[in-house]
């Protein structure tokens, strides 16, 4: 009986009052049916989306009504000349328009974003122009996109904009079906490459997820949308500017247990590397956080204490 009064309770307190500090720096949970909003933290702040853009890129692809199966070479002018990030959809590869915008929604391939931009009528240009007139339709006001990948520090909105265009994505069967599936197979340069979903909630035990799209880069952070279904209420959540991906995957799991009237994860979660490690494919809604105790073995000389620590490998996206 207590237990349910506190989770009565907690459904009722603002994020500023929930349990468990967020580790990302801008929150916004809004239920799909009511619009109400159900936890927020610097929903208004305007800050670098990174690919979090490519769903706009999706949206405005899909609104030309282009052909879906027409062939898409890959062009040096699609390699990333800002920060270098790599891409193993090699300059040279032919896909068809649709597996080129599965890429850059499952994948986050930034060549794929970068060439659904510059073969869309009118060129980049037409499609800047596109992503603007797309923006002021759902109100997007704080939102400013100038390229498809999401690299420019320069693409920048809040987590209540995102909110709109995350609810407006869900209306594009194709976004739904390309952005929650696991993984899949495409033909690069004749060769069979396995491709995998950025968010690893994705196909995760436990999940119901609508939506999803992750983002990264030095300037926002790591971000994360997603439309969700927890205890039969569906809701959509955007985190932005989070220090690491365990951040993330923690403030995910603590909305889907608020949403549900389940206690937090953790009372205390280190989103620095070296702290907890979180299983997010728990076999029940219950996720289980691991401190690693072991101490690093030391080297110790008279100047100075070398330690070895292994470390772990982070997704970018």
């Amino acid at each position: 009986m207590i237990k349910k009064l506190f989770a009565t309770v907690l459904m009722t307190m603002s994020a500023a009052a929930f349990a468990v500090p967020f580790g990302s720096q801008s929150v916004l949970v809004v239920e799909d049916d009511t619009g109400k909003i159900l936890l927020e933290k610097n929903a208004d702040a305007v800050v670098p989306i990174a690919s979090l853009t490519k769903l706009m890129t999706a949206m405005v692809v899909l609104d030309a009504k282009l052909d879906m199966e027409e062939m898409i070479e890959i062009d040096s002018a699609d390699v990333d000349r800002l920060k270098f990030s790599s891409s193993r959809v090699a300059v040279g590869t032919t896909l068809s328009r649709r597996d080129t915008l599965h890429l850059a929604l499952m994948s986050s391939d930034n060549r794929a974003a970068a060439a659904l931009a510059r073969t869309y009528p009118g060129g980049n240009e037409g499609f800047k122009a596109a992503v603007r007139r797309k923006t002021q339709a759902l109100g997007m006001t704080q939102t400013s996109i100038e390229e498809p990948t999401g690299l420019s520090p320069h693409n920048r909105s809040t987590a209540g904009d995102l909110v709109k265009m995350a609810k407006a994505s869900t209306h594009y069967p194709e976004i739904v079906r390309m952005t929650t599936e696991t993984k899949d197979v495409f033909d690069i340069k004749g060769r069979d490459v396995n491709f995998h979903n950025t968010n690893r909630l994705v196909g995760a035990k436990g999940w119901d997820i609508g939506l999803s799209k992750t983002g990264y880069t030095s300037e926002a952070g790591r971000c994360l949308i997603m439309n969700i279904t927890a205890a039969g209420k569906k809701a959509t959540l955007v985190l932005l500017n989070a220090s690491a991906s365990s951040a993330r995957v923690v403030d995910a799991l603590n909305i889907r247990r608020f949403i549900a009237g389940d206690e937090p994860v953790s009372k205390v979660v280190r989103a620095a590397s070296g702290g907890p490690r979180i299983k997010a494919s728990a076999g029940s809604s219950k996720a289980k956080a691991r401190a690693k105790n072991n101490k690093p073995k030391a080297k110790a000389s008279k100047k100075r204490v070398v330690a070895k620590v292994k470390t772990q490998r982070k997704r970018r996206n």
